[in-house]
């Protein structure tokens, strides 16, 4: 295993290009079961996600080719619908094979997910639609098995804004026999993206990008070719969070400043300069950093995995910060480690009051989930002395060398070996 060590202090300047959107590539892996052909993929980030996924497709029989950031997925001879504990355990985003498994051969059985350290995350709306659509299933020895010879069109209610659980019913819905709605759907950028190239295969979708999407059932579904996957926005917000942190001034390519609108204005509230130049985004430090308040929802407010990163900054802002987390009400294990590096943050339910210090120190710190790492690599940019992250496996699922991002612009940060 590896650790990252940095030095904190330098101001990162320069100009950086944003990669292919983790949770926008890996539906769309899921959506090539569908198409029962050669599916192609361009601007794909290189993550252990990815790479999960792709042996996810390869044990259910595709023939898989990932190089350069080009994705080539076969499922012409994809004949299995069994997705094994060992591989969903790594990665929750593997269930997203239960809706197209289920609609290309009428049953699926896949490992249940079980919980992760950012808190409890079922599937039962997941497994509520299937239900709607017309599937058995049944839960036994760790596994959810769905037996449906043809899915049928149904209302489907989310009783909460799940954008996975909305995926897959969107996966699920497309080949079956009829219209299905669905209600209180995700409007996240990355479900926008999976409607329009699902629309490219020959779906009929309607309403994407609202919370309320309708689908009408198509008898087959032609592959994707050369579909170039959309710029990683958690990974824009990152980088532009690292150059506020440290009175920087970067320039970022690749990026969408339309997906962006919640964590832009908190940011510009903070005091960021941020404009769009070039068909990119610059972002600078005014040299004033204050506290503000935000609030985590669905798309598009304030997105669950900025608020680590966001976190970081309000450490040494200015004032005092209340954060409020009502997606993963579990999800602040990196405020430990923040304090531990001198951050003054008090818990109280799902609110974290964060009251900013003049600075934060290097230390010895552990990274708890994907996103925390991030917070922690950008506390350990912006800190005083060294800093050195451990179990940054977990970074590596969801940031395409984010440590040598940082270093090109000026970041003393390197790895090690644990």
């Amino acid at each position: 295993m590896e650790k990252i060590i940095v030095e904190g202090g330098n101001k990162l300047e320069g100009e950086l290009v944003v990669s292919g959107a983790k949770n926008a590539v890996l539906p769309l892996m899921a959506a090539s079961i569908l198409s029962g052909g050669v599916n192609s993929f361009t601007n794909v980030p290189d993550l252990a996600d990815v790479r999960t996924m792709c042996k996810m497709l390869e044990i259910l029989g595709a023939r898989v080719e990932f190089e350069d950031g080009s994705l080539e997925i076969d499922t012409t001879d994809l004949n299995k619908w069994v997705a094994p504990y060992d591989l969903v355990k790594t990665m929750r985003a593997s269930v997203l094979v239960l809706g197209p498994l289920t609609a290309r051969f009428g049953r699926a059985r896949v490992s249940l997910p079980g919980g992760c350290a950012i808190g409890e995350r079922p599937i039962d709306q997941h497994l509520k639609g299937l239900q709607i659509l017309g599937s058995e299933i049944e839960i036994e020895e760790g596994y959810v098995e769905t037996v449906a010879p043809k899915l049928q069109g149904g209302v489907i209610p989310f009783d909460v804004s799940t954008v996975t659980g909305t995926e897959n019913l969107i996966l699920s819905s497309v080949l079956a026999e009829g219209e299905t709605i669905l209600l209180n759907a995700a409007c996240e950028p990355e479900v926008t993206e999976l409607g329009l190239v699902l629309n490219e295969m020959g779906a009929d979708i309607q309403g994407i990008g609202t919370d309320i999407i309708t689908i009408n059932g198509v008898s087959e579904l032609s592959p994707i070719k050369d579909h170039e996957v959309m710029p990683d926005r958690i990974e824009a917000g990152t980088l532009m969070i690292a150059a506020v942190l440290t009175g920087g001034d970067i320039f970022l390519t690749n990026c969408r400043f339309e997906n962006m609108g919640a964590l832009i204005g908190k940011l510009l509230e903070a005091g960021a300069e941020i404009t769009r130049e070039n068909g990119g985004i610059r972002i600078k430090s005014t040299g004033e950093l204050k506290s503000i308040d935000f609030t985590t929802l669905p798309y598009p407010g304030f997105p669950t995995d900025m608020q680590a990163q966001m976190m970081t900054l309000m450490s040494i802002a200015d004032g005092l910060s209340i954060i409020t987390e009502t997606i993963f009400p579990q999800r602040f294990l990196h405020a430990g480690e923040l304090r531990r590096m001198g951050a003054d943050i008090k818990l109280v339910g799902n609110s974290a009051v964060v009251r900013g210090v003049r600075h934060v120190s290097g230390a010895p710190i552990m990274a708890s989930d994907l996103r925390a790492s991030a917070s922690l690599v950008l506390a350990g940019v912006a800190a005083e002395g060294k800093t050195e992250i451990s179990r940054i496996y977990h970074l590596d699922r969801g940031y395409e060398k984010l440590d040598r991002k940082l270093e090109t612009v000026g970041a003393r940060i390197w790895r090690e070996k644990e």
